[in-house]
């Protein structure tokens, strides 16, 4: 895909957005009318009904694979729909590690190793869409499977009755230079500002092919090293007597192109190394000793158990259908799988681990809080780190500020540029109005400060209050849809932050000392960086050098054991009063949700009624 990546996607989820006869929603409303599924992808098409509604599903379904129109309207709003997913992963540690897992795995030539960002997603065009679907969605490369309450004859006729028209054409054939694992253990490392956990992956291509002995040997040897399940070893190590880590696991997984290894575990900052050691120690165990019959045995079971349960499901026996044609399996391949599976010995585990386990050729990616990355040096051959954004491209150092200036200073100059202190002590009370955009939903926001001591902050949709936030000076009431709760210490605290026009100068009061790293580049402008340092969870926050104004925050708190980040970019600044600067739009990513703030009102001073910060 290259300079386009991401148009494969695009193409997947717009075949079934409209056909030259209907829309989206009259597709959607006539397979609803049936009780069907039908979900369209890069690489197919699915659907499922009731035996009686086959050609009245099969009608749509043929629709959509021949008749598509791929309408401008769906392809805008899938595209704001992945750029605001690629917002989100910004600030998500495991889709940090899957993109630079991939890129180091495969390279950034090979397809398997190629990602979307903003700039692939903003260049894609309807021509590139339809392009793919005519280039590649011909019979000849296509496979029908049908599983169901269908004779042979029947599922025939109705093949040839509804795909029978359908036109070959030429397809070329693409090929890529096969990946090859490291010459020696290599580090990449993505620093994630704030991290309070790192992202361990260890992992390396291999050349495993699908509906070999080898693939299911292999199988065998992942469940014992991390596959589902406590019993695995990786999981009885870190979590159960190392207790680093809820869990940790391992994937072996075939691929007809090219496969690949993985093994990882999200672990605390202070035990990353210590994790990274024992992953390669459980591989390396395995490469050097032989298993246990017993755990053989017990895995075995597992897997012979797993199996028997998913022929409940008709996907599975599909799949299993599709991948005898498409792999070119012996036919009674799944009805002998047992047989195979059983026939695995201890030596066979043994080979394989030597042949698939490579703790000496691996790429391990941690993503994490840069200052693990001394710890991380040991694992790599030369002591070197590769450091890389979480899109995939290099990580550049920041830029030493000036000899001399300090975080105070940057500081000052924010409250020179957001009004300057003597205007901002004048305000005394406050309101912002405004709206919240979350996905599709439109939410009214209001919030209040009264002689800095009484705040409120309130969330309503239309006449229905969502969430209520109330401070009175003594007591805070957090309500969420009519469930109501005392506020901590700790939301106490973070209320009176989020209200303090002079918070930059108050840092000491708030138990945080600001400290100045450097200057990075925030959409094409130079900015100082401040990181907040404080005993609970972490904030860094930007500032415009030329206009002095924050840019962007991004800031990690941690509640049962799990670490949440949220990043707030400062898109523009409202002025009221006497220069008194407002942020006006705020474009938040937490928790993978996509927030947009618009404040579209401020009013300095009102006259506010204690009874306006009332609890009850």
């Amino acid at each position: 895909e290259n300079d386009k990546a991401g148009y494969v996607e695009f193409a997947g989820k717009l075949l079934g957005s409209g056909t030259t006869t209907k829309t989206k929603a009259q597709i959607d409303e006539a397979t609803d009318f049936i009780g069907a599924t039908l979900s369209t992808s890069y690489d197919g098409i699915y659907a499922a009904c009731l035996t009686k509604h086959s050609d009245a599903l099969l009608k749509l379904m043929t629709d959509v694979l021949f008749n598509p129109s791929f309408p401008a309207d769906e392809l805008e709003k899938t595209r704001k729909q992945i750029l605001s997913s690629l917002a989100s992963e910004k600030t998500d540690p495991d889709a940090a590690s899957d993109r630079i897992g991939n890129l180091v795995r495969y390279g950034k030539d090979h397809p398997y190793g190629q990602s979307e960002n903003e700039e692939s997603v903003k260049s894609i065009t309807r021509d590139d869409i339809v392009n793919y679907y005519k280039t590649f969605f011909k019979p000849n490369v296509a496979y029908l499977v049908i599983v169901g309450d269908i004779t042979p004859d029947k599922a025939k006729e109705q093949a040839q009755q509804y795909f029978g028209n359908w036109e070959a054409g030429t397809v070329k054939e693409l090929s890529y230079p096969a990946p090859q694992a490291p010459k020696a253990n290599t580090v990449d490392f993505v620093p994630m500002p704030g991290a309070v956990q790192s992202v361990i992956d260890i992992t390396y291509p291999i050349d495993l092919k699908p509906g070999t002995q080898d693939a299911i040997v292999a199988n065998v040897l992942n469940n014992i090293l991390g596959g589902s399940g406590f019993q695995s070893r990786l999981m009885q190590n870190l979590r159960e007597d190392k207790a680093y880590t809820y869990g940790a696991y391992s994937t072996i997984s075939p691929d007809e192109v090219i496969g690949y290894f993985s093994a990882g575990a999200s672990v605390r900052n202070e035990v990353t190394d210590s994790s990274v050691t024992e992953l390669l120690y459980e591989m390396k165990q395995l490469v050097d000793q032989p298993v246990p019959d017993s755990t053989l045995n017990t895995i075995k079971n597992i897997i012979t158990g797993n199996f028997a349960r998913s022929l409940e499901r008709p996907q599975t026996v599909a799949n299993f259908a599709l991948n005898i044609e498409k792999y070119h399996l012996p036919k009674d391949y799944y009805e002998t799988y047992l047989q195979k599976l059983n026939a695995v010995t201890v030596t066979d585990i043994q080979n394989a681990a030597r042949k698939w386990l490579k703790p000496e050729n691996s790429h391990i990616v941690v993503v994490g809080n840069r200052d693990i990355i001394p710890s991380l040096k040991k694992f790599s051959v030369n002591g070197s780190v590769n450091l890389y954004n979480p899109d995939g491209t290099v990580f550049k150092e920041l830029k030493p500020a000036k000899q001399g200036l300090t975080a105070e200073t940057v500081l000052k100059n924010y409250i020179q540029a957001i009004g300057g202190e003597k205007n901002l002590k004048k305000i005394k009370s406050f309101q912002q109005k405004g709206q919240m955009t979350v996905g599709q939903m439109s939410l009214d926001v209001v919030m209040k400060m009264k002689n800095r001591t009484k705040y409120s902050f309130i969330v309503s949709m239309g006449s229905m209050e969502a969430v209520r936030q109330v401070y009175n000076g003594q007591k805070m009431i957090i309500s969420q849809m009519g469930q109501k709760a005392d506020g901590s210490e700790d939301e106490i605290r973070d209320m009176k932050m989020q209200n303090d026009l002079l918070l930059e100068t108050h840092y000491g009061i708030y138990g945080i000392t600001p400290v100045l790293k450097g200057i990075d580049v925030i959409d094409g402008k130079e900015a100082y960086v401040i990181d907040l340092v404080q005993k609970k969870g972490s904030a860094t926050h930007y500032f415009d050098i030329a206009s002095g104004l924050r840019v962007k925050s991004i800031e990690t708190s941690e509640s049962d054991g799990e670490a949440m980040t949220s990043e707030s970019l400062y898109k523009s600044y409202i002025t009221v009063g006497k220069g008194i600067k407002f942020p006006s739009l705020i474009e938040q990513n937490e928790g993978g949700q996509n927030i947009v703030i618009t404040i579209q009102e401020v009013t300095l001073n009102p006259k506010f009624e204690d009874s306006d910060f009332n609890i009850q």
